[in-house]
């Protein structure tokens, strides 16, 4: 089987900041991807939840991005790779989605289908408010939140 890598937003594009894993997956879409030895399959998972699970038993490894509760500055983009991830979803509810992708991520597990290389890339939303647009803070972290990705990809495929 080809290794393949699947980068998922995640987000609600109707709640301005909660969109913002859709936003970093469209603004990677229009980049180019040169350098990368895995492909990469970029997907707008919405709030879809547990219908991902068949995407992520064809990856062997998964980049989400969602907006996450940090207690930080609006716009703040953090990295968790591995059991970091892990512990983050497990821990108390910090994204409108954190109870979909915990159970997503515990499907994959429970049937032997989480990849060994996963991360989380959180971004701390400002405002959840009606908006088809994230507030300027968080705007300006998708560029952020897009080189975190690449970043860890680039890891990844050097360490294979």
């Amino acid at each position: 089987m080809e290794r393949q890598v699947l980068v998922l937003g995640i987000g609600n594009t109707l709640l301005s900041d909660d969109g913002i894993g859709v936003h970093v997956v469209e603004a990677l879409r229009r980049r180019e991807r040169e350098g990368t030895a895995m492909p990469l399959v970029l997907r707008d998972g919405g709030t879809l939840g547990l219908s991902l699970l068949p995407e992520i038993e064809r990856c062997t490894a998964l980049v989400l991005i969602d907006a996450v509760e940090l207690g930080a500055p609006p716009g703040e983009v953090r990295s968790f790779e591995g059991t970091a991830m892990d512990a983050l979803l497990a821990g108390r509810k910090r994204s409108p989605h954190a109870v979909g992708i915990a159970d997503l991520m515990e499907a994959a597990r429970l049937t032997g289908c989480q990849p060994a290389r996963r991360a989380l890339i959180a971004v701390q939303p400002g405002s959840l408010d009606w908006g088809t647009e994230p507030t300027e803070a968080v705007a300006v972290s998708v560029p952020r939140a897009c080189s975190a990705v690449l970043s860890i990809i680039a890891r990844w495929c050097h360490d294979t």
